[in-house]
């Protein structure tokens, strides 16, 4: 059951921020809210050391110091900051964390130049009011980087601590 759950809540996390986002350029409190609790829940009873546990609070709230400065001076989203943040938590201190920044960002990066291509094309004007398709058709509004964030977190997750013990729970290890 809680090999279920670490291979369920975290996908699901991250795959619902992304498609929230395209579709409504929020990312709601609840998915980073689930994201923290479940971890703070479902850590201790896989067996994390408390020091590791405690980086991985730590990792959460260095990441959470670094994106709200970033909110505050308009250079992110308020639901882009908590999401990486409490993804950080998931993630700890270590290169799984680094490896979701850079696929975060790598993504991110592609994806504003896709927009930026597509919102200048032709074909924006036409789809403008496909519900899928609106958000990123609209040049008054930014980019929806949970997509990015999202997939990052989702090619990173493999790695982290969490997934691999459900991993080695599941093979009977």
């Amino acid at each position: 059951m809680l090999a279920a759950a670490i291979f369920v809540i975290f996908p699901f996390c991250m795959a619902y921020a992304a498609i929230s986002d395209m579709l409504s350029m929020t990312i709601a409190n609840r998915v980073s809210l689930l994201l923290v609790v479940a971890f703070a829940v479902i850590a201790p009873m896989t067996g994390m050391a408390w020091a590791d546990y405690g980086w991985h609070i730590a990792a959460g709230l260095a990441v959470l110091s670094v994106t709200f400065t970033l909110f505050a001076i308009g250079g992110m989203g308020g639901g882009d900051a908590k999401l990486l943040a409490a993804t950080a938590v998931w993630m700890g201190f270590g290169p799984e964390l680094m490896q979701y920044l850079v696929y975060s960002a790598a993504l991110g990066g592609l994806l504003t130049i896709l927009i930026l291509m597509y919102r200048r094309s032709p074909l924006s004007v036409y789809t403008a009011h496909n519900i899928f398709l609106r958000n990123l058709a609209d040049r008054d509004i930014g980019v929806p980087y949970g997509i990015a964030l999202g997939l990052g977190g989702l090619i990173a997750y493999p790695n982290t601590a969490l997934m691999q013990w459900a991993l080695a729970q599941a093979a009977g290890l």
